[in-house]
């Protein structure tokens, strides 16, 4: 329920920044000044005068013009809980991380023995990535599908692996990347071991009967941190 916050809440809000996520959202759904303010039930020269005046002028107002822009309050004041990473920026002063390369071993430290990567795929006009589940076994890495499925990679086709996890607090995190070849399990008994693996079952849910390895040729690495 989107509900008029605490005043203390309403006060530590930056107008200017509050003021920029409307227009972003404001631009992503299409409309002009005139046409949100009419949507938040008031004049455009008032819906003018509340994005210069801040949340604090008239909370009420601010509560309107976020639900005309299907926000919640909170996302208004703070912006997305799950926004992508690498909005923040370091403050003045301290110095930017480095980009620095990792080694294959590193790699799949990092990797670990599961979670959640992207799978890039071959196709026209260009290639598509796609979330999954995966599973390391030994030095490859495992997921499974529907066989007709957006990710159910042809047998013996080139594909691409990446995982990454960032810290947008501290302008830390890391990358890999994974080169290769992806092919069909087609032994029972190779199926249900890996269905025994820790992780392996797709948060998705639903009968995903095609299990699909990747063995990479190439694997690379970036950290992003101080030296």
């Amino acid at each position: 329920m989107n509900r008029t916050p605490d005043l203390d809440t309403v006060r530590r809000a930056d107008a200017a920044e509050v003021a920029r996520r409307i227009a972003e959202h404001r631009d992503q759904l299409g409309l002009d000044d005139r046409a949100l303010a009419h949507q938040a039930a008031m004049s455009p020269a008032y819906f003018r005068h509340l994005l210069e005046a801040g949340p604090a002028f008239d909370p009420a107002g601010f509560v309107r013009i976020a639900a005309a822009l299907r926000m919640t309050w909170a996302e208004l004041l703070e912006g997305r809980p799950d926004a992508p990473p690498g909005r923040t920026q370091p403050p003045p002063g301290v110095p930017r991380p480095l980009l620095l390369p990792l080694s294959a071993p590193e790699c799949w430290l990092l990797v670990g023995t599961h979670g959640v990567g992207r799978v890039g795929l071959p196709g026209a006009p260009a290639p598509t990535v796609y979330p999954v589940n995966y599973v390391v076994d030994g030095r490859t890495i495992v997921y499974h599908t529907t066989p007709r499925g957006a990710a159910a990679a042809a047998d013996g086709s080139p594909v691409s692996f990446q995982a990454d996890h960032i810290d947008d607090r501290l302008t830390e995190g890391w990358s890999v990347l994974m080169l290769g070849a992806a092919h069909h399990v087609d032994d029972a008994e190779e199926e249900r071991r890996l269905a025994r693996l820790p992780g392996a079952t797709p948060w998705a849910g639903g009968d995903r009967p095609l299990w699909v390895r990747i063995t990479p040729d190439e694997v690379t690495g970036r950290r992003l941190g101080s030296g």
